[in-house]
């Protein structure tokens, strides 16, 4: 995801069916996230959606989620016609994070402290998604991700692009934005009238307030 000169980026996570999708597009979203592990509340078979997914607008940025995939399955879904990127939020190790590294992956990794954080240059990506840590999950979880901490990564890791995560809602996103300063935000719980179902004034509202504060440091 691309940070342009006047405005942070939105991702809207774990859209489930095309109505979502377009509706998340029509409120301004800037990527999409579609969740391809059978774990998740939000699971998408994405192998059965390629066809609206390929017809969505080609300037909005398709993510596919994936946790703990085997490479095959990671490659297979890259290669699908409505996906723009990977996103690994399990517990892929950097070797195996390597290969898709310099084919705009995001990794996802969890706030848990500033030791776990340490590791992140390791997966060799410029654009890291830190979440909030909770024990046995992986995302999803409405969870507010520890701020000064996530605030402490970015200072100190200035070129990577960081995509904030973890509880996030119409009405703590500004604050959020104000205390960390990413690059991008993702939100899906903080959405949603279900974890199926996106709901269009919330919406609405987050990318409003998201794109009220402007860029980092303005």
């Amino acid at each position: 995801m691309k940070t342009s000169r006047n405005k942070i980026r939105v991702k809207i996570c774990g859209i489930t069916n095309r109505e979502d999708a377009e509706a998340a597009i029509e409120a301004g979203a800037d990527a999409l996230g579609f969740n391809g592990f059978s774990g998740s509340k939000r699971f998408l078979d994405l192998r059965a959606a390629p066809d609206w997914l390929a017809g969505l607008p080609p300037l909005v940025t398709r993510v596919a989620v994936l946790v703990n995939p085997s490479l095959a399955e990671a490659e297979a879904t890259l290669a699908l016609p409505g996906i723009d990127r990977l996103q690994f939020h399990g517990d892929e190790t950097p070797e195996f994070c390597a290969p898709f590294a310099g084919r705009g992956l995001i990794k996802a990794v969890a706030a848990r402290s500033r030791e776990s954080l340490a590791l992140v240059p390791q997966y060799g990506t410029s654009t890291v998604l830190l979440d909030a840590f909770v024990p046995g999950a992986y995302g999803g979880t409405g969870r507010l991700i520890d701020l000064e901490l996530a605030a402490a990564f970015v200072r100190e890791h200035p070129k990577l692009r960081v995509i904030l995560s973890g509880g996030l809602n119409p009405e703590n996103v500004a604050e959020a934005i104000r205390v960390v300063r990413p690059c991008a935000v993702d939100v899906a719980s903080g959405v949603e009238s279900h974890p199926r179902k996106k709901e269009k004034s919330r919406m609405q509202d987050f990318i409003a307030a998201v794109r009220e504060i402007g860029l980092p440091g303005e």
